[in-house]
């Protein structure tokens, strides 16, 4: 019996988590999830799925976070039927989520057509709206942890404990064949693992001695100090603290799932504590505020927590859900915090805030999660003059700050230790879900631990692999790929113009005279045309 799977996203690049299985006459998705980041890897949101979704049985589903979860939605208007088998975390949280993640895209596409017919461009269509996403969760089927659970001919699975945001799992698959000598393959994907001693929840925990792992990369080429809560919340309070002496808004790009709430749980023990004056805290996000709603209904089963009180209903906390009260935030001139969705300053509510106060230079923009390549938020952190938010140009004078404790992943040293322990993995280790550089690191770390250098490989997007007899070079086939694995990584282009246009502005501006100022602009002339020769 046939065991085939084909990388249909998180292979090269951190996002669009999507695994497609073919075990005999069945085939299955660990993960469907969207891709965030540049507009090229973005674009393949709207593209036709690698596969025909009508034929796929069932999708085995890790977390609730978008990118592995957010083209489920997309998946059953095309055709898919099957159920989606997630623990009770995940379901609760993706109630929300889903149909919030397809009004986003509903708001956005409305926007942009907007902007289109100015220029005389057809309009688009979301991905999927609202009701395609409220329409999913009646796929949803919730199963246990460290159960065994029937899910198709022949396959059973488990899922266990990733430690990484509420409900996420490692989901282990044991796989059967026909005949005499019928072999069982177990195969197991990480999702995205957690720290250890990660506020709310246990360690995370697996089986061991696995014919193929498919783990996760994030950080793999990074190492970080292992910290106390209390030294997380003193790093949480020298931040804020800073903020609110230059007597501006702290704004905070915060993952409405689990980074928020952390967030939320931190800053009402530092204001309880006396740490930190009881200044306004806005919750500006819908979806954050109905997923601080399911951690309150799982609090009894959070770690970290239970001798602070309520830590997600603070009388400093304002959650504003409409639109007027969010921008009703914007008469403020300072003296308040500001917590809204995107983590990456991608889309929502965040970017109207920072198109209002990223000018300002008594504005704190706090940078508390991953931000993936291409990213507004990786733009900040690395340093951006001026972006592009809604077609406008806004330069930056806000100071950046960033704040690494706070990371729902495990770092490269963690990595490395979590593979370990699932030793001995007798036939191959997939490295997926992360940049160049740490899957590379994570790679030669794996190795020197004594996994032979052939059993270790960084799949790109769209390759397949024949499991069956332990083959793992990459199915040729004559189907191309959706992206050259040069392109995945690549940065817009429109953020780079914005920064050059207006950096050239303002050399011309600062010119003492027209002469110096036709000078500057044959100095351009000239090196374009050299760069094209």
């Amino acid at each position: 019996m046939t065991l085939k799977i084909k990388f249909c996203g998180a292979a090269g690049t951190v996002t669009g988590s999507c695994f497609w299985i073919r075990h005999g006459n069945s085939q299955f998705l660990v993960d469907c999830g969207m891709f965030q980041g540049s507009k090229t890897l973005k674009a393949l949101n709207y593209e036709d799925f690698p596969f025909d979704p009508k034929e796929i049985d069932y999708v085995l589903l890790t977390h609730a976070h978008i990118d592995h979860s957010g083209l489920i939605p997309r998946l059953i208007r095309r055709g898919f039927s099957g159920p989606v088998y997630a623990t009770e975390g995940t379901r609760d949280l993706l109630t929300y989520m889903l149909p919030d993640s397809g009004h986003i895209q509903e708001m956005e596409v409305k926007q942009l057509n907007r902007r289109r017919r100015q220029r005389a461009h057809g309009p688009l269509t979301p991905i999927y709206t609202h009701r395609d996403g409220e329409k999913a969760l009646d796929c949803f089927r919730a199963v246990s942890y460290e159960q065994w659970h029937s899910v198709g001919p022949k396959a059973r699975v488990r899922f266990w404990n990733a430690g990484h945001i509420l409900g996420a799992a490692s989901i282990e698959l044991e796989l059967n064949s026909d005949g005499v000598n019928a072999e069982r393959q177990r195969l197991l994907f990480s999702g995205d693992i957690g720290p250890d001693h990660k506020l709310f929840h246990p360690d995370p925990d697996g089986p061991a001695g696995l014919d193929y792992v498919i783990c996760e990369s994030t950080y793999g080429g990074r190492s970080r100090t292992d910290i106390s809560p209390q030294d997380r919340r003193d790093a949480l309070f020298r931040e804020v603290r800073d903020a609110l002496e230059q007597e501006g808004v702290l704004l905070i790009p915060s993952f409405a799932v689990e980074r928020t709430q952390e967030l939320l749980a931190d800053l009402a023990i530092l204001i309880n504590q006396g740490a930190l004056p009881r200044v306004p805290v806005f919750l500006d996000s819908p979806l954050a505020i109905r997923a601080t709603e399911v951690f309150a209904k799982h609090a009894e089963s959070l770690e970290d927590i239970e001798d602070h009180g309520s830590v997600f209903n603070h009388p400093s906390f304002h959650f504003t859900e409409s639109v007027d009260q969010s921008k009703a935030i914007g008469r403020y001139s300072g003296g308040i915090i500001v917590i809204a969705a995107s983590g990456m300053c991608d889309a929502g509510r965040i970017r109207h805030h920072l198109k209002h106060f990223l000018s300002n230079k008594k504005t704190t923009v706090l940078i508390v999660g991953y931000q993936a390549p291409g990213t507004l938020g990786r733009l900040l952190l690395e340093g951006a003059s001026a972006v592009r938010i809604q077609g406008s140009d806004i330069m930056v004078r806000a100071r950046i700050r960033s704040l690494d404790v706070y990371s729902g992943h495990a770092d490269g040293d963690g990595l490395l230790e979590w593979i370990k322990t699932r030793f001995p993995i007798k036939r191959g280790l997939f490295l997926v879900h992360g940049e160049r550089t740490g899957l590379q690191a994570l790679r030669d770390g794996v190795i020197e631990s004594g996994l032979t250098p052939n059993r270790v490989v960084i799949p790109e997007l769209d390759d397949s692999f024949d499991l069956t007899a332990g083959d793992l070079e990459p199915i040729k086939t004559r189907t191309p790929r959706r992206i050259a694995p040069e392109a995945v990584g690549n940065l817009d282009w429109h953020n780079r113009l914005a920064a050059f246009s207006l950096d050239l502005r303002r050399k011309l501006e600062a010119a003492p005279d027209d002469k110096t100022r036709e000078a500057l602009l044959a100095e351009l002339v000239k090196s374009l045309d050299e760069e094209k020769a």
